[in-house]
């Protein structure tokens, strides 16, 4: 037994490395275990699970000769036997022996890169060899006849999985027919027949050169400048775990499949802004707006903007306020102007609550009956009313009756008592006489009217004059009176 375990473990000590050999890796050895089953005289079927197996270890060296074939030594120890009944194992019930076996084979690969790629996972084969078998018997057994040296005829079938560059796994079925007919103690004068059905290890043994160092060789290494430390798949490449085309280490959202141009997060309305970001995510927005739509482009999402088609504030929840004062220009009467809320966003420069829009007098303080000016007193509309009938001219022409002294000098009189008042001087014609001569008299009489006023000490910057012929006449021009009182001299009093 001892001679057993020296060889169990000098098997088991040669497993360093296995099977996935290229030009680059010419050497490789696989370990193996598994199980003989034997056919001959005592039994004449395969797979007799009951009666026929046995135990066996091995370990098999192989050389690359080229792409379509490798060489290799294949090593085994282990038991060939047959039980029939009985508890006893004899030439009447069976047989039992150790085997020590080795044998030359050469494979044929379909993994040669014609048929499959020299690198794929499952690389198969086909095999064919010669090889010695010494079988004797356990030492626990009276021996009968100890079969001895055999030659034997192999051949089989098998494939590897490589699970890395450096490991693989092997299955291997090995038909040997045995030259020597006893090895089951029993000569009938055909040799008997083993299959050994074994799985185990493959790993190359030559220096594999992977320069990025991610564990997978450079002819296998479909991404041969992985940064350092990153983790990659069995092609050298990093890990994608969402599957979008980023590499896990740079997918900003590695486990939600995304877009290259958002570092691997999704963009499912396309606007830019991942969806993580993205306040409206199923809406093509803008970043201003926090990826929601926003029309007016003024930084406020259009859900939320009370004037989405103007450009608008955030205080004006999205509408415009141009004069800053707090009234949306859409409510605002004076949009341009700043003004306050009592006067509908318009000023009032006067403070007279009137606006300063509708305020004829906006910077005097006035009273709404005279449109924001100041309200007018009797006495000079009195005297404003007399100079309207009073006032005389020399007929055709634009001198002062003498007669019309007192009434101007009324005039002269409000004037300096309310340095406040500014006059409008308008003269009127009736239609006697041609048009154009009329329109001249009354411009003429109205600047006679000014000058007369100015010899009496009114500053001629609060007088202005205007003639409007017979266009604007107040009454008939049929009659005597009527024509009477379209020849007239208005005063307006502005402020």
């Amino acid at each position: 037994m001892n001679l057993k375990l020296l060889i169990i473990g000098t098997i088991l000590g040669l497993s360093l490395n296995a099977n996935a050999q290229s030009a680059e890796k010419k050497l490789a050895v696989g370990i193996c275990a598994g199980v003989s089953d034997y056919r001959g005289e005592l039994n004449q079927e395969w797979f007799n699970m009951n009666k026929a197996f046995r135990t066996q270890v091995g370990v098999t060296i192989i050389y690359y000769v080229n792409p379509w074939v490798n060489a290799g030594l294949d090593l085994g120890y282990g038991e060939h036997g047959f039980h029939v009944d009985g508890s006893t194992l004899g030439q009447a019930n069976g047989f039992r022996g150790d085997v020590l076996k080795a044998n030359l084979q050469a494979r044929l690969k379909f993994n040669n890169g014609t048929w499959i790629k020299e690198d794929a996972l499952v690389q198969p084969y086909i095999f064919g060899g010669l090889g010695v078998a010494n079988t004797f018997e356990d030492s626990d057994i009276p021996s009968i006849n100890n079969p001895g040296v055999a030659l034997t005829l192999n051949t089989g079938l098998g494939f590897n999985v490589m699970l890395t560059d450096y490991l693989g796994l092997n299955y291997n079925l090995n038909y040997a027919y045995q030259t020597s007919d006893n090895t089951d103690h029993t000569e009938n004068g055909a040799g008997d027949q083993f299959i050994i059905h074994s799985m185990g290890i493959v790993i190359p043994i030559a220096k594999i050169v992977d320069t990025d160092g991610d564990g997978v060789s450079d002819k296998r290494d479909k991404c041969p400048n992985t940064p350092a430390g990153v983790a990659v798949d069995l092609f050298g490449c990093p890990n994608d775990a969402d599957g979008d085309g980023v590499a896990d280490y740079q997918d900003k959202c590695p486990e939600v499949a995304g877009l290259p141009s958002m570092k691997g997060c999704p963009d499912t309305d396309g606007d830019g802004i991942t969806d993580a970001e993205d306040a409206c995510p199923t809406v093509k927005g803008v970043i201003s707006a926090k990826g929601c739509p926003d029309r007016d482009k003024d930084g406020i999402q259009d859900s939320e903007d009370a004037c989405p088609d103007v450009f608008g504030i955030v205080a004006m929840k999205g509408c415009p306020d141009t004069d800053g004062d707090g009234i949306t220009d859409a409510d605002d009467a004076c949009p341009e102007v700043k003004g306050t809320v009592a006067m509908k966003g318009c000023p009032d420069t006067d403070g007279d609550g009137i606006a300063d829009n509708i305020d004829k007098c906006p910077t005097v303080k006035g009273v709404a009956s005279n449109n924001g000016c100041p309200e007018i007193k009797e006495e000079t509309k009195k005297v404003f009313d007399q100079a309207l009938k009073g006032v005389q001219f020399e007929t055709s022409k634009a001198v002062i009756k003498t007669s019309s002294y007192g009434i101007l000098d009324n005039v002269a009189k409000i004037m300096k008592d309310n340095p406040e008042y500014k006059l409008d001087i308008h003269g009127h014609t009736d239609s006697q006489d041609d048009d154009a001569k009329n329109m001249i008299l009354s411009k003429d009489r109205a600047a006679s009217v000014k000058a007369y006023l100015v010899a009496k000490g009114i500053e001629a910057g609060r007088m202005d004059t205007e003639g409007f012929g017979e266009t604007e006449p107040k009454a008939t021009n049929d009659t005597p009176a009527g024509r009477a009182e379209n020849r007239r001299v208005e005063f307006k009093v502005k402020f």
